[in-house]
């Protein structure tokens, strides 16, 4: 099925996606003539081929994600530390549930790929069914663990012929996605597939 996906900020920049491959880049307007029967998303904001999060290890197997039904008991938002510790302890099999919840967040903030060694299973299963990029860990890491870290660190151009993988941000240009972080993303596409949407 073919989509094109652009961006009311950056409509220079839309993508036309085949299956889980692009296509073609170019304006919107010259992709909606050469493929008039593609399916049209239109999006806020500026389209981005996505955020590479080097933290993979710190948010995925040093966190925990709490299920939205033990909320009472341990909150809303990831736990890290000595205490996510204790409660894989505690449960094994919560494991695999926190890393899927993790990624989950991750493709909330526009991420389409992750660095760092994972260790556990757990976590390189749920970065695997999420279809996930897998990339080189930078040497110097400035701050600390966060779905929005700083510096944002954008992948390369997207190609026509490399997998549709990308990401849109509901902020009018790039200076202002680094100002204002990862947490603007509405949609994140891999593999072609959309795996998130801001509702």
């Amino acid at each position: 099925m073919l989509t094109i996906h652009f961006a009311e900020a950056s409509p220079e920049t839309a993508v036309l996606v085949d299956g889980a491959v692009i296509a073609a880049v170019g304006p919107y307007e010259d992709l909606a003539a050469l493929r008039p029967e593609a399916r049209v998303r239109q999006w806020p904001g500026i389209l981005t081929p996505g955020l590479l999060n080097p933290y993979g290890p710190e948010l995925l197997e040093g966190m925990y994600h709490p299920d939205p039904r033990e909320a009472a008991g341990f909150g809303t938002e990831p736990i890290p530390g000595e205490r996510a510790q204790r409660i894989f302890r505690m449960d094994a099999s919560r494991r695999g549930a926190s890393a899927r919840r993790g990624v989950q967040r991750l493709l909330a903030h526009g991420t389409v790929a992750v660095a760092g060694e994972l260790r556990g299973q757990a976590a390189a299963d749920a970065v695997r069914r999420a279809g996930l990029a897998v990339g080189r860990r930078p040497e110097k890491l400035p701050g600390g663990p966060s779905f929005s870290p700083t510096p944002l660190i954008l992948l390369p151009a997207l190609q026509p012929g490399a997998p549709a993988r990308f990401a849109v941000f509901d902020v009018p240009d790039r200076a202002s996605l680094v100002g204002r972080g990862a947490s603007t993303c509405v949609a994140t596409v891999i593999g072609g597939r959309l795996v998130y949407r801001a509702r």
